[in-house]
């Protein structure tokens, strides 16, 4: 593509970037008048090619005219807005108006030859303007507590999270405060993901969800918020023995994967106790989900605190604690202690030692004893759960995951010793 052909390109994105967001606005204007309309998809596409224009201007007679060309185009729309607030138009937006300011800094964009971001951002700017609906009706059905809880959330974890340092401290190097408060944002969001989706979906869909997709993350933060839920005695114990099964039983096949990305080796031999463990989880969670369908959950609702963060507090401290303990069990047993160690870290959590134990396995640890100490760790993790669940849930939610949890840490162990060794 030659010098004219590339012009032309960033021209016609610019112009396709105007009228992408003048259809959308002149769609939600569709019922105003000829002449009440602020700008329509002509207006909106020449604004686009406006800013493509004058960025190519710019590049031979100096940034100001592109600064002096958007400040003219901000003028105007001002203008405009100045003038509906004084014909009594008491309804006017100024969404229109920034959406022109931007139009003309897509346009601009495109030209600079940065085309594929203008694009992209000029297609989310039409998605969020064509949700004006969606998103108005979400911020009506929000409560003062849960706007709290958001940015009390944001505050931990997009604040304070980065400024942490990421190395260790203490005895062996053994407390990271950047890993040990990224476990205290984790459980917070698991808890306030679990909240809303109890919220939104209803509590028997809404645990469905969370116990899945929170299991992707950390089975143990779904456990500990759903044994919350059941303290609070609100939502049936078949629907929450569902949702802590579900969670469970993902972190077997993303242990699977996790061993299996760091030494492939470990595939082979890890694939069967994972599947076992797997299967016998999650045939739990549907049995219980099942039981659950004859059950009136229409009042059913979650915590009252969206943000339970004392909790996850309490769970940070309690992984620090692991964390040492783990590395002085390393230190003072070497390389006979790794199936304790595999124990010890299964307490708090599973990927970490099952990274550890396959990345040794890639060197110099012999990979059957690298699946044993993973699957060790996974089954006492397992356990942990298991006793959480009925400590803080209480005896009908533990009664009802003690089964399918100790029946998979039977059959992993056992598929383990008989097809590894």
């Amino acid at each position: 593509m030659n010098e004219a052909q590339l012009v032309f390109y960033h021209l016609g994105v610019a112009l396709a970037i105007g009228l992408l967001i003048g259809t959308e606005r002149g769609w939600q204007e569709r019922e105003a008048k000829e002449g009440e309309r602020i700008a329509g998809v002509r207006t909106f596409g020449l604004i686009g090619l406006l800013g493509g224009v004058l960025a190519l201007l710019a590049e031979q007679f100096g940034q100001l005219v592109l600064g002096l060309g958007f400040v003219g185009l901000a003028g105007a729309v001002a203008a405009i807005y100045v003038v509906n607030l004084r014909e009594g138009n008491e309804d006017v937006g100024m969404t229109s108006q920034v959406s022109a300011l931007l139009t003309f800094a897509f346009g601009a964009l495109a030209a600079m030859g940065e085309a594929a971001v203008a694009a992209a951002a000029a297609v989310v700017t039409t998605l969020l303007l064509s949700a004006k609906p969606v998103l108005h009706r979400w911020v009506g059905a929000l409560e003062a507590g849960e706007l709290q809880a958001v940015i009390k959330l944001l505050l931990i974890s997009v604040v304070l999270l980065p400024i942490l340092p990421n190395q260790g401290y203490g005895p062996w190097q053994a407390l990271n405060p950047y890993a040990i408060w990224w476990m205290v944002v984790l459980v917070a969001t698991i808890s306030f993901i679990g909240y809303f989706a109890i919220k939104i979906a209803g509590a028997r869909r809404g645990t469905i969800f969370t116990g899945l997709f929170g299991g992707l993350a950390s089975s143990t933060a779904v456990t500990l918020h759903f044994s919350r839920v059941a303290r609070a005695g609100k939502v049936p114990p078949a629907m929450l023995a569902t949702g802590i099964l579900l969670a469970c039983g993902t972190m077997f096949p993303r242990m699977l994967l996790v061993g299996s990305l760091v030494n492939p080796q470990l595939f082979a031999q890890l694939a069967w106790p994972a599947v076992v463990m797997g299967v016998l989880t999650y045939g739990g969670a549907l049995f219980y989900w099942r039981a659950s369908a004859r059950q009136d959950s229409e009042g059913a609702a979650p915590l009252q605190n969206p943000l339970e963060l004392k909790t996850a507090l309490a769970f940070g401290s309690l992984l620090a604690l692991i964390m040492l303990l783990s590395k002085a069990l390393r230190q003072w047993f070497g390389e006979a202690g790794v199936l304790a160690l595999a124990a010890a870290s299964g307490v708090a959590d599973v990927d970490a030692i099952t990274l550890s134990l396959a990345r040794m396995s890639s060197e110099d640890l012999a990979v059957p004893v690298a699946v044993t100490g993973i699957v060790i760790a996974a089954s006492v993790n397992t356990l942990v759960k298991g006793g959480m669940a009925a400590f803080i849930g209480g005896r009908p939610v533990g009664l009802r995951v003690a089964g399918p949890l100790l029946a998979a840490v039977a059959g992993g162990l056992t598929t383990a010793w008989l097809w590894v060794w």
